[in-house]
């Protein structure tokens, strides 16, 4: 039973620290280290990598340290502390961030201040605690005071302070664990694309209302860079104007095109219903055929009057004329002819009745 407990106390001991290890709230950012002494109090044996990549021991977690100088904190910084965090199941991540002394005299002057740094990694999500002036080399004193089971960098040798590797004595110790490093990206990279376009952001900075004063430029340049700043912006309007007037003119077409194309449906529609009804065979001849067939038959064949139609009846009221007066001698005028035959014919009697009198 008293063996059983200890194994649990020692399994809780474990799961504790595994979660202040890796599980940390990420409210607040991370603590600074102590400079008198380390805070872990559990008992701290020498370590190997394969102990520790197998997660022993269990009453506390690996203290891995990672140191730089952070300047101008980026994306290949936080990939290199994410492996470091990542190396064990269960380890406490301390960084080391040099001075600005320390970095001015042994590579070279910063852009952000040691105060800026130190903050950049307190609030990087992998880090446990920041180291505050952490030495340029690591001496065994500084590793077993603050109770450093291994040191966490790239592979490359780093010369400087007059050594062709200031991590030599770590790796010959076996306490080095190599990361990789992020191509494309490191502070020299950006210093780089800022000094190589320097007019830019000189330009850019006065633009945001930064003063020549503070941008270190003189009376001249600040004249000029203005000045490629007006033109810059009178470019910027007569581009968004010819972005108008083209978006303004396709959309012209367009409607152009499609009024085109609708007028030549509806003219097309209208020249099939004039063909439909005034062409070779349109309906308009067919009716015109049909009506002057019916005409020239009706020209051609008048109607007769029925045979079997009864005779004219005199109206009851109407009185019967009076005898016609008698017949005089022929020689009285004959009434003139109805029709062009009977006048012929009364002429002829005419002539005959003179030859007889004569």
């Amino acid at each position: 039973m008293v063996r059983q407990r200890r194994i649990r106390a020692h399994s809780c001991s474990a799961s504790v620290c595994c979660r202040r290890g890796t599980q940390k709230t990420l409210t607040k950012p991370a603590i600074f280290a102590r400079e008198s002494s380390c805070d872990c109090r559990a008992p701290h044996e020498k370590l190997t990598i394969a102990q520790a990549r197998r997660g022993t021991p269990v009453d506390r977690p690996v203290r891995v340290y990672a140191d730089g100088i952070f300047d101008l904190f980026h994306s290949g910084h936080a990939r290199a502390l994410m492996q470091a965090k990542n190396l064990f199941p269960n380890t406490y991540l301390i960084v080391g961030v040099c001075s600005d002394e320390l970095t001015h005299k042994f590579k070279g002057f910063t852009v952000m201040t040691e105060i800026e740094r130190y903050e950049a990694l307190r609030h990087c999500r992998y880090v446990d605690e920041v180291l505050r002036d952490a030495p340029w080399t690591l001496t065994p004193e500084f590793l077993e005071k603050h109770k450093i089971d291994f040191v966490a960098h790239d592979d490359i040798p780093y010369s400087s302070a007059g050594s062709e590797d200031v991590y030599k004595h770590i790796k010959e110790a076996g306490m080095f664990v190599p990361t990789q490093r992020t191509e494309g990206i490191s502070t020299s990279d950006l210093i780089t694309r800022i000094v190589r376009d320097y007019d830019v952001y000189a330009r850019r900075n006065l633009q945001r209302g930064y003063t020549a004063k503070e941008l270190n430029v003189s009376y001249i340049n600040e004249k000029k860079y203005r000045l490629q700043n007006q033109v810059d912006r009178m470019k910027e309007k007569v581009r968004t104007v010819e972005e108008k007037s083209k978006h303004f003119v396709y959309r012209v077409e367009e409607k152009s095109h499609d009024l085109i194309q609708k007028w030549e449906e509806k003219s097309r529609e209208f020249i099939g219903n004039f063909l439909e009804l005034f062409g070779p065979d349109g309906t308009w001849k067919q009716v015109f055929q049909e009506r002057s067939g019916r005409m020239l038959s009706y020209a051609l064949s008048p109607r007769e009057s029925p045979c079997n139609s009864p005779p004219r009846e005199l109206s009851p009221l109407r009185s019967p004329s009076p005898p016609s007066p008698p017949a005089r001698w022929h020689s009285a005028r004959p009434s003139p002819p109805n029709s062009p035959k009977g006048a012929s014919a009364s002429i002829s009697s005419m002539s005959e009745g003179d030859e007889d009198e004569k």
